[in-house]
């Protein structure tokens, strides 16, 4: 801002100076006459054109740096290039390591992981116990099969014995069923031959043996079969007791195994121990390429350090920025083509400075002078503006 402000005194010296000179414009622009006699409206002009100069100056300012900076990469460049060979080897070899060393860190960094960092720090807190929980959620998972297949055959054994004991209930039923018909039948022969020996007077003696004996027969038969079913119902039922005892029994270790399933799979956040084992192998694959990548880190910060302590031997006023352009120290290519670059910005910012200076600034310095010149009334009331405004700045 201080060519501002030495560009302001040479307008106050230049109104209190008798020889000034005093321009007129132009006495047919009504519009400009009428405006700048309002002051409102020429406090606005003057305010508007002074925010403009100071826009330009802090642009300026914005500018010189960014100039500054480019045109100090470009010496950098030069003092780079004028490195004797013999030298400069040296500096080349720490920029190849830097910039392997940067790939390999960005190889790590763009891998797919095999975990997240949230599950490699749960299994690295856990990982004194990783191994008991793997043995104890393998055998609890075995222990669950077994007692589900106890279970199976258990319930199979019962509903075959339920089907025995509906048979053996049947037979006896049947059984009665048929003592039944054999007494009926027994009386109705009975009546027949008493009808015979007494109405007819028919012999019947061998009658009644053959009907008490064929009686005794079947009578026996169906007492046999009847209590052979009796005892097996006892045995049935007995069995079918016993099974629903030792199924309760595993039913209980089912449940007890469940609940340890259950808790384990919550304390370690898995749903069965293959996932656990598969968690445990890559935390042990995850944190070896961890480990390497923090060796590369500082091999890779040793190295950096190196380079920079080369570069600033030669004077390099930014030795920093060339961590990050290991390429150009390596390839004269890359180094002209970022010289390319630079050299086109340096010749952008030039034209902004350009255009800031004298278009933007320097238009607005031309029409307060001029609004001095053509209206002296008016000077002090402008120059007190622009030092209040000095002073605000």
């Amino acid at each position: 801002m201080n060519w501002l402000k030495k560009l302001f005194s040479k307008w106050k010296s230049a109104i209190e100076d008798p020889d000034f000179e005093n321009e007129e414009w132009d006495e047919n622009d009504e519009e400009i006459e009428r405006d700048f006699n309002n002051k409102e409206y020429r406090h606005d002009y003057v305010k508007g054109r002074l925010d403009r100069i100071a826009q330009a100056s802090k642009e300026m300012e914005n500018l010189n740096f960014e100039y500054e900076n480019v045109t100090s990469h470009l010496k950098d460049m030069e003092e780079i290039e004028a490195i004797p060979d013999d030298e400069a080897q040296e500096l080349k070899d720490f920029a190849k390591k830097v910039e392997l060393l940067q790939n390999s860190c960005n190889d790590y960094m763009g891998r797919k992981r095999l975990m997240s960092d949230e599950r490699f720090y749960q299994i690295e807190r856990m990982l004194d116990e990783i191994e008991e929980g793997c043995t104890k959620l393998k055998e609890a998972e075995q222990y669950q099969d077994l007692i589900k297949k106890d279970l199976s055959r258990l319930d199979g054994e019962k509903h075959a014995y339920m089907f025995r004991k509906n048979e053996l209930l049947g037979a006896i039923v049947d059984t009665k069923g048929m003592a039944v018909i054999c007494v009926a039948a027994l009386v109705l022969c009975f009546s027949m031959l008493l009808m015979l020996q007494f109405l007819l007077d028919m012999d019947t003696k061998a009658g009644y043996m053959v009907t008490a004996a064929l009686a005794a027969v079947a009578i026996t038969a169906i007492y046999v079969k009847h209590s052979d079913a009796k005892r097996e119902l006892k045995r049935v039922e007995s069995a079918i007791n016993k099974l629903i005892i030792l199924h309760n029994k595993v039913k209980i270790r089912y449940v007890n195994n469940t609940n340890l399933l259950e808790y384990l799979y919550l304390k370690y956040d898995v749903k069965n121990a293959e996932e656990l084992e598969k968690l445990w192998n890559n935390y042990y694959k995850e944190k070896e390429e961890r480990e390497k990548c923090r060796r590369a880190e500082l091999d890779l910060d040793y190295n950096q350090q190196e380079l920079l302590n080369i570069l600033k031997q030669y004077d390099i006023k930014d030795p920093a920025i060339w961590l990050h352009q290991t390429e150009a120290i390596l390839e004269h290519k890359e180094m002209v083509e970022i010289r390319h670059n630079l050299i086109i910005r340096r010749q952008s910012l030039r034209r902004r400075m350009d255009y800031n200076k004298e278009v933007a600034a320097g238009g607005a310095q031309k029409e307060i002078k001029e609004l001095v010149n053509h209206y002296p009334q008016y000077a002090g009331e402008i120059i007190e503006m622009v030092e209040k405004y000095e002073k605000s700045m």
